[in-house]
């Protein structure tokens, strides 16, 4: 399940928006927006598609989260690993997948 604060405030920070700017352009207080961040909130779904709007994307990819995102610890494991362990990681999923 997507935590709708965290998400905002990574979409936020990965365009380099003040919480002040992006609830102007959402046109919703500061306080507000900044109570959604950080959970003591949760937005309506036409708050949400304002921020979604300010942040110029559709709800749609709001809630589309990229999977790596999830699993931010599988990237720094394998990150970790040689490249020939690399690719016989590689092999065993695909082998799985058959």
């Amino acid at each position: 399940m997507i935590d709708i604060g965290k998400r905002i405030t990574e979409l936020r920070k990965e365009r380099n928006i003040t919480t002040n700017k992006l609830a102007n352009e959402a046109g919703i207080s500061q306080s507000y927006l900044r109570d959604i961040e950080l959970g003591k909130k949760n937005p309506t779904v036409e708050m949400l598609s304002y921020v979604c709007y300010a942040l110029n994307i559709s709800l749609k990819d709001f809630f589309s989260v990229n999977e790596t995102a999830l699993h931010p610890f599988l990237i720094t494991a394998l990150e970790k690993l040689s490249e020939a362990e690399q690719i016989k990681l590689a092999d065993f999923i695909n082998e799985l997948k058959k």
